[in-house]
């Protein structure tokens, strides 16, 4: 089984005279971030790797998690940032074989995308909250009933969780 954690980068910051990719997180991200980061290790939702956008939000935002994960071996790629579905796709099905749960950090509307087009069945409840809203800092958890990234294709996920800031306790759901 594979399993795919989609992570969309905490809320960020916008300073004038910043380029989109230069912007960093905003304070109540930073926080988020770390709700999500122990999110992750209490659920033991630990990646065997972490492909992070080169956006400096999502590098802020592994920067947060990574410490609370522990040694995880993570790739920047800057595919990831403002990627459609097939770039993303596309990143995924490159993942060596062996990498059985894989993380990635990045962006909407392209992570939102991707999960709709992936989740094939799940729990109804997430599947609504996703589609109604990916949130910054928002987490999709979908499993794939395969052995290779390779081969993952359309409808082919259970989206397992979604879970975002809010859910946890926090307020910080945008």
């Amino acid at each position: 089984m594979l399993r795919l954690l989609l992570l969309r980068h905490a809320k960020a910051a916008w300073p004038p005279g910043t380029l989109d990719l230069d912007r960093p997180l905003a304070k109540r991200g930073q926080d988020a971030a770390l709700v999500m980061g122990s999110y992750l290790k209490k659920e033991r939702l630990e990646p065997d790797l972490a492909i992070v956008s080169s956006a400096r939000r999502t590098q802020e935002t592994w920067e947060r998690v990574q410490p609370i994960l522990g040694e995880i071996e993570m790739r920047p790629d800057g595919r990831i940032y403002e990627a459609p579905v097939g770039r993303l796709l596309e990143v995924m099905r490159e993942v060596e074989p062996g990498t059985g749960t894989l993380l990635l950090i990045g962006h909407n509307p392209g992570f939102e995308e991707l999960a709709k087009h992936l989740i094939g069945e799940g729990d109804m409840d997430s599947i609504l909250r996703l589609g109604q809203k990916y949130p910054t800092a928002g987490l999709a958890v979908i499993d794939f009933e395969l052995e290779s990234w390779g081969d993952v294709a359309q409808k082919s996920g259970r989206l397992e969780r979604f879970v975002t800031p809010k859910t946890l306790g926090s307020d910080d759901d945008d």
